[in-house]
């Protein structure tokens, strides 16, 4: 289990902008990620280094995104304003996790604008809906050097994660200690005084740290 990647939705001003913005505070620009059929999402990606990334999404208007989670929490989010979605551990195998939550993973997949296609498996969005602190699982099907956080620039990784919520609560919904997933990242908890989830994310870039 380890940390995979963070995901933030999109604003008012369309996933474009809102990418062109974040990018502009790390000097950095995102790449299109393409489109999710089976959510009714589209992302832009930003890969960071150890194998970790960041990820812009929003909805789209097709009939998927009404009716899988992953578009609901998005489409969700986005009417409040867009901001960070949540976080997402990747498991070898994602059988324990279902076995545990008591239901099934959901196929993933993801088109990119070269013509690949991503495939995964990914579980806990309900989790995440009810409760924002909570990651969500995913299980790659897609070969290691096809992951987002390839082509990283290594001057650029994610430091801390500032996350309102339950270290204990969330200790209990991964199975382990959530220290385990973030070996390579801080995490600051914060008692929650509204909705709990990832109040900030600080990325180390060569001007410095930034905190989004």
């Amino acid at each position: 289990m380890r940390l995979d990647h963070l995901s933030y939705a999109a604003g008012p001003d369309g996933l474009a902008s809102t990418a062109q913005r974040i990018g502009g505070l790390l000097g950095r620009e995102f790449i299109d990620g393409g489109v999710h059929p089976r959510f009714g999402t589209r992302n832009m990606i930003m890969p960071l280094a150890d194998g970790t990334y960041l990820e812009i999404v929003e909805v789209l208007d097709h009939p998927a995104s009404d009716k899988a989670p992953f578009g609901q929490a998005v489409r969700a989010r986005s009417a409040l304003g867009g901001g960070w979605l949540g976080w997402v551990v990747a498991v070898d195998d994602i059988a324990p996790v279902e076995q545990r939550l008591g239901r099934e993973a959901v196929a993933g997949n993801r088109h990119r604008p070269d013509g690949t296609e991503l495939h995964w498996k990914q579980i806990g969005i309900s989790g995440l809906m009810a409760d924002p602190q909570l990651p969500f699982f995913i299980e790659w099907d897609s070969p290691r050097d096809l992951h987002p956080s390839n082509g990283a620039d290594p001057a650029y990784s994610l430091a801390c994660l500032e996350i309102a919520g339950d270290p204990q609560r969330v200790s209990e919904w991964l199975g382990e200690t959530v220290e385990a997933p973030l070996e390579d990242v801080k995490v600051e908890w914060v008692a929650p005084h509204g909705t709990p989830g990832i109040i900030a994310a600080q990325v180390q870039t060569p001007n410095g740290l930034v905190r989004l």
